[in-house]
Parts: structure tokens; sequence; C-alpha cells
């Protein structure tokens, strides 16, 4: 059976079922949902760093999310080592976690290569952090759902948009959009740069979601954003933080965020 190996457990997060639970015990120890949630959930914006850097922030999205079900989990997030024209869609039968193995939605895989021209299957485009971190949340959250990856290169975010339009027909598939936000900045520098990509999250604004913002999943974050314009669909910023909280280095830090897109019930 064609599997999607693990290729960052033991590095961007714990390699032991033990080590991850621990992990969001801890990060669930620390948080309340001050209001009732006034959103019927279509997808999320996550971050995808290391654990101890954007894992409450991810976890945040995950939990709220996880008051209601699904049967499909597609995560979308770019290449960072490999480079790709368009995107590649995971073509295996299960995914890799150390909290157990997730099925891949075949059925689902297929129907979407055979609609999008942009989409083939790259097994190279597979050796990425940025969606395969969210699949220990997935399965801890949604251990009765099968999983879809994305992962994209270039590629007009509108075209991506498109994707996304007909999956969230679906009630029944959320949509995880991976992403960090400025790389490497001072500290100063990187809250600037970051509040402009949270406004344009915020106000729906894709204007500020193209150069100003620095985030690395941008084509993904504007896809989601363009649907949510098209959808009328509301967004709900949950957490930021940078990589400064853990670190104390603000000469050199990484921006992270977490939001909730659906609508408004």
């Amino acid at each position: 059976m064609d599997i999607r190996k693990t290729v960052v457990s033991g590095s961007f997060y714990p390699d032991t079922k033990e080590e991850i639970k621990r992990y969001i015990e801890h990060f669930n120890s620390n948080f309340t949902l001050e209001n009732e949630l006034e959103m019927d959930i279509k997808a999320l914006i996550v971050p995808h760093a290391g654990y101890i850097y954007s894992g409450f922030t991810a976890n945040l999205a995950y939990n709220i999310a996880s008051r209601k079900q699904f049967d499909n989990i597609i995560v979308i997030g770019p290449s960072h080592k490999h480079y790709l024209k368009g995107a590649s869609i995971a073509s295996y039968s299960e995914y890799e976690t150390p909290l157990g193995n997730i099925n891949i939605n075949t059925e689902l895989v297929n129907k979407l290569r055979a609609e999008f021209d942009f989409l083939c299957f790259d097994e190279n485009a597979h050796f990425e952090h940025s969606t395969e971190t969210q699949t220990p949340f997935i399965k801890n959250y949604f251990p009765n759902s099968k999983i879809i990856e994305i992962v994209y290169g270039e590629l007009d975010f509108k075209e991506l948009s498109l994707l996304i339009d007909e999956l969230i027909k679906d009630k029944n598939n959320l949509i995880v959009i991976s992403t960090d936000l400025s790389h490497f900045y001072d500290l100063e520098t990187a809250k600037r740069l970051d509040n402009i990509c949270l406004n344009g999250i915020i106000n729906k604004d894709l204007s500020l979601l193209d150069k100003p913002c620095k985030a690395c999943g941008k084509t993904g974050v504007k896809a989601i954003i363009n649907s949510a314009i098209k959808n009328s669909f509301i967004t709900k910023h949950l957490h930021y933080c940078t990589s400064y909280d853990v670190s104390k280095d603000d000469k050199s830090v990484v921006g992270y965020t977490s939001f909730l897109i659906g609508e408004k019930t």
C-alpha cells in the first residue's frame, strides 16, 4: 500500500504519540473560548513551524473547528524546497503520522486531478513540512476524517480559489490553509509587516495581501480570501505570535497566526 511517509517528525513535531498528546494537552490548558462561536466553519488558516513556536496558535484553530466533524480535511500549503509549476496532490492511499495513519480520499484525489489541470502528482513536492505539520492535529481532532494533501508551487491564486470554491460546496469538507507570516526581520519590522497581512485577512482586502504581506503561503491565503469574498464568508482572528516569544531573539523573527473562516450563523 502506498503511504505518504513522515519526513519532519522528530524535528518540527515529536515522533511519538505520547509526546504529541502532551503538547496538545499543554496547549489546551492555556486557553478558553470566551464566546459562543457564531460561524459554520469552512476553512482554517494555520501556521506550520515547529510546535514549540507555533503549535499553540495552530492547535487553537483545530480545537475550535473540531466541535464539528468533517469527512475530508484538505490541507493546502506551499512548497519550500521543490520547484513545481501548479500544484501536486498526494496520490497515496494513506498518510503516516505518529498518532496513526490517516486514510487519503483517493476517489476525491482522482476527481480533482481530472477537473483541475494545474494538479499533478510530483512525489518530491511531498517532502514538505507546511502540510505535514498539520497532520498530527488532524489525526487528534478528526480521527475519522480522510485527508487530501495539496502542495503548490508557481500558481495563480485565482486558480487555487476555483478549486476551493468547488470543495466548500460540500459541507463535509474542511479546508486548511498553511502559512507562516514574515521571515527573519527584526521584531519591530516583523510586527509591522505581519499586521498588514492580518488586516488583509480580517478585512478580506486582497490588496493588502500583495507585496506588503510577506507570508510564505500567500498564494493559499489569497485564494481562501478570494473564495471568502465570493461566498460572503466571515473571518475570525484567533491568535498571533512570533518566534521571539520563545527564542527571545528579536533580530531574526518569524510570525505566526491562526484564523477561522466560514458562514455567519
